[in-house]
């Protein structure tokens, strides 16, 4: 029993799209007809890249740094996009650049909200933006876009590096008080661990839905499993990853853990033929992403919707990325007792005295981060 729903106003009614589709039946079927060329021949999951990959800055032939400006527009469920969102809300910056979502996805990709800025240029998908950008735009258009709204053009899709920006040079528009997410002397410390969550965590999900090969899905299963244990074990005595400082990394990992149990492990369950672990199986890391969950900032009520945690005024729960949704939860769709799993994400979870260090033996430890710097060169 499943309905296709608006998340663009996710705490009213939610409003049905003719002709969308979902993510198929759990196994990635229909996703997987999509992202065909995704697939190499070993049945791995190899991600596009980003064709619109500018920064936004103040020098040459970068996105110009101009606050009101701005729309980024994407899936609620996506974590790309809700990275982006964190990072939006935590430096103030959501007050001047505006944040839209994306409805559903139909063949043509993702739907525009009616009353969004695509009202004005005539759009009603996401490649719209990507076409007017480039007539000869192929592949897909992803979630997020970053919209310039006096031109209707995508200024960039560059989710690994967007965050960056936000908390660099678009600083002079943080709010009093917001966090450094990207402090200097931890950078290369932040990108190396950064380039690992990707591969492991946020990618490492989907490296194990949409394979095509049970032995690759099963590997990648095994990377993740392995990395939260090792992650688990940081967090042992750090409040965050980098001990007592709140950054960019742990962001990142938010994005996927917060949608873990509902959008990505039912799916891995159905891939691989067997259990998985859950997130409670790794006490640190529960208590880690408990803490973050409760840290204003973190998630807002649309996501608390579109995440599952809560229904909408139907009584319905969203699974499978977002923009899907039964009456009927059950394990494989997520948490069977829905009220519960939110109330899980409530418990206690004060880490503030917890002291360790921010040096760690993982990526770029003991100085090996210096052997990277030909990547700037």
């Amino acid at each position: 029993m499943t309905q296709q729903i608006s998340l663009g106003r996710a705490v009213r009614a939610a409003c049905l799209l003719n002709n969308a589709t979902n993510d198929g039946d759990g196994n990635g079927n229909t996703a997987l007809t999509r992202i065909k060329d995704e697939i190499t021949a070993e049945g791995d999951f190899r991600r596009q890249g980003n064709k619109i990959s500018r920064r936004f800055g103040y020098g040459r032939g970068q996105i110009p740094v101009i606050p009101n400006r701005y729309r980024v527009i994407g899936l609620i469920g996506c974590g790309w996009n809700r990275r982006q969102r964190i990072v939006l809300r935590l430096t103030g910056l959501d007050q001047v650049v505006a944040i839209e979502s994306v409805l559903g996805k139909t063949d043509a990709g993702w739907i525009l909200d009616p009353e969004g800025l695509g009202e004005k240029f005539g759009y009603t998908h996401l490649i719209d933006f990507y076409r007017a950008t480039d007539p000869e735009f192929s592949g897909r258009a992803t979630s997020p876009a970053v919209i310039d709204e006096l031109t209707g053009k995508v200024v960039t899709n560059e989710y690994q590096t967007l965050t960056l920006d936000w908390e660099t040079v678009w600083k002079p528009y943080h709010k009093q008080g917001a966090p450094d997410l990207y402090p200097d002397f931890l950078r290369p410390q932040i990108d190396l661990l950064n380039q690992q969550l990707f591969d492991d965590i946020n990618n490492g999900t989907y490296k194990i839905i949409f394979s095509t090969r049970q032995e690759v899905a099963q590997a990648a299963l095994d990377v993740l499993e392995a990395r939260f244990a090792e992650i688990d074990q940081r967090l042992e005595n750090r409040r965050y990853l980098f001990g007592p400082y709140l950054t960019d990394s742990d962001v990142r990992l938010f994005q996927t853990l917060a949608a873990y149990e509902v959008t990505y492990r039912p799916r891995e369950v159905k891939r691989v033929g067997h259990d998985v672990k859950h997130l409670w199986d790794y006490p640190n890391l529960w208590s880690y992403a408990r803490q973050l969950f409760q840290t204003p900032g973190f998630i807002d009520e649309e996501e608390l919707h579109a995440l599952g945690f809560l229904p909408f005024d139907d009584g319905s729960y969203a699974y499978s990325f977002g923009y899907t949704t039964t009456k009927e939860t059950t394990e494989d769709n997520g948490p069977a007792d829905r009220r519960a799993y939110y109330e899980s994400w409530l418990e206690p979870a004060d880490r503030s005295k917890l002291t360790g260090s921010w040096e760690y033996s993982g990526p770029g430890a003991g100085g090996m981060d210096a052997l990277w710097a030909f990547g700037a060169i």
